[in-house]
């Protein structure tokens, strides 16, 4: 992938603003566009606070720093999202993904690639209402964006083999490890993920076990981090919804039902990190 492509990311949430940060970091003009001027805001505060943390850790230097902001430009404007590459990266919703697909396509090039950074929504059913389908693909980061190394790139029926190997080649330089997968419920990722946030969840709705206990002991086992950990990580909302979607797309099976506890923490705003509460608390 040339150094000269244009990425644009859509969504200043975490996710996006990971991927931003990460296109930026390899090299790529990047435009991050959001509805909302105060996300990108805080989006612009939370990058330069990564990268200040990555040069007090000497991982990457002032200078590197600096180049990596000036390739970075933040919009509100959707009218600028033209790009070689666009990244989504909003909520979890396949009318609305649809939407912002429809409008970048009337903007872009019929050779402009549309990803979705979806979790589970089906990339053959979102690709079918957009012209030229075959350059629709996932491109799954993993959260955080900057750090992870595996990215799923999810072929649709219609995606062509040179759309992954020009998300392939992206991936690359940006420092991933790549896997390319089909159009499945939950993608591999996520769909083997369910039972162990799932599985957790019961044990705390039945009075097993506590959010801190099953963390402690799974970390222990050699988990990077417990269940409930990760779900504040990634978001109560994000992660509740991937559970509905997966479930809903495999026929509603009893063992993948989403847990009414989650629930609970979705209705009462309770996300995780972003929020400050889930199922800790944080300043």
């Amino acid at each position: 992938m040339r150094q000269s492509t244009v990425i644009c990311v859509c969504g200043a949430g975490t996710m996006g603003s990971g991927i931003a940060q990460l296109s930026a970091q390899a090299g790529f003009t990047t435009i991050q566009f959001d509805v909302s001027e105060p996300m990108l805001e805080k989006s612009r505060q939370q990058i330069i606070a990564s990268l200040d943390t990555l040069v007090t850790k000497g991982k990457i230097s002032s200078d590197e720093k600096a180049g990596t902001l000036s390739r970075l430009h933040f919009t509100s404007d959707i009218q600028s999202c033209r790009a070689d590459v666009i990244i989504e990266a909003i909520v979890e919703k396949m009318e609305i993904k649809t939407t912002l697909f429809t409008q970048l396509a009337a903007i872009n090039s019929p050779s402009t690639i549309l990803a979705s950074n979806t979790s589970s929504i089906s990339i053959s059913s979102l690709a079918a209402g957009i012209p030229h389908p075959e350059r629709v693909a996932g491109l799954h980061f993993f959260n955080p964006a900057p750090v992870m190394k595996l990215v799923e790139i999810v072929k649709g029926n219609a995606t062509s083999q040179q759309t992954i190997t020009q998300l392939r080649e992206l991936a690359k330089a940006m420092g991933k490890t790549t896997v390319v997968c089909k159009d499945a419920p939950g993608f591999i990722v996520n769909r083997v993920a369910r039972p162990y946030y799932l599985e957790a969840l019961r044990l705390a709705e039945q009075g097993f076990t506590h959010p801190a206990q099953a963390d402690r002991l799974l970390e222990a086992t050699g988990f990077k981090m417990g269940p409930f950990k990760l779900m504040d990580l990634i978001g109560m909302d994000v992660n509740f919804a991937v559970s509905n979607i997966v479930w809903e797309a495999l026929g509603q099976p009893p063992r993948l039902k989403p847990s009414a506890l989650q629930q609970q923490k979705v209705s009462e705003g309770n996300l995780g990190r972003k929020t400050g509460k889930g199922f800790y608390e944080y300043n």
